[in-house]
């Protein structure tokens, strides 16, 4: 079996790959394990470098190519064609986007029968339902951990298709309050990032925010990452300002605001 050391070593321009040596050896008749071979398509460099170091390394029995886009892929010499499943991170692109879901959609077309997997900021169901419709076979919230991820592709590749539990919850939470599907704080964030947006400048700590929202206290860092990322903001109370001048809240808001 390929060591974690092996597989860090293993790098291919672009690409993170075991070797043919180890992808070849059988040992007293035993069936070779099969190999599941993923692109990550991500115009970020570093971004689609990490995630495609820590997909091999958790994962048993991976390897990973990478590319900017489906035109630089398919301008790679030598580019495989027959993949396991594809990842696309559209970081804080939202998939109603036109220009985001014609991508997924050419994704699709492309690599079909493999399935092709969406990775975003966002767990809005919204988002998730777009991504499903236009023929993504699962959506990947930034929020969650790397096995989760791989889960999601084993089960993708089982014929599944995966939603985020968060943003199932979301939805849970809409019919059961009768809110509507409006955008939430003018669109500019996700529904899950307007509740910790609410509870911030209410000056809520993220314990309390982790209790009120059921999230875990890591999920609300990163969603308090975006928030600050999307408002350009470097500290908390600083979101809470942005936030208050772009959109006044109810007087009853103040009486028990207190920033940190």
């Amino acid at each position: 079996m390929i060591s974690v050391a092996e597989l860090q070593r293993a790098r291919a321009s672009d690409a993170i790959l075991l070797s043919s040596k180890q992808g070849n050896e059988h040992q007293n008749g035993a069936v070779q394990k099969q190999i599941r071979s993923i692109l990550v398509v991500d115009t970020r460099a570093l971004d689609r470098e990490c995630l495609a170091q820590t997909l091999v390394t958790a994962g048993d029995g991976i390897e990973v190519q990478t590319c900017a886009s489906i035109n630089e892929w398919r301008t790679q010499k030598g580019s495989r064609t027959n993949f396991s499943a594809i990842l696309l991170h559209t970081g804080s692109r939202r998939v109603t986007d036109p220009s985001v879901a014609e991508e997924i959609e050419k994704l699709v077309r492309e690599f079909k029968p493999a399935p092709v997997l969406v990775l975003g900021d966002s767990d809005d169901i919204m988002q998730v339902l777009r991504a499903l419709e236009i023929g993504a076979r699962g959506y990947v919230p930034s929020s969650v951990g790397i096995q989760v991820c791989l889960e999601a592709i084993d089960l993708a590749l089982a014929g599944g298709v995966f939603v985020p539990a968060s943003s199932l919850v979301g939805m849970r939470h809409r019919l059961e309050t009768g809110v509507t599907a409006s955008p939430p704080l003018g669109g500019m964030f996700t529904e899950r990032q307007a509740e910790v947006v609410e509870a911030l400048r209410r000056g809520k700590a993220n314990k309390i925010i982790a209790y009120e929202l059921k999230l875990r206290e890591s999920t609300v860092k990163v969603h308090i990452r975006n928030i600050m990322k999307k408002l350009k903001a470097t500290n908390r109370t600083e979101v809470a300002c942005k936030v208050n001048d772009l959109f006044p809240v109810e007087p009853r808001y103040h009486e028990t605001a207190m920033y940190a």
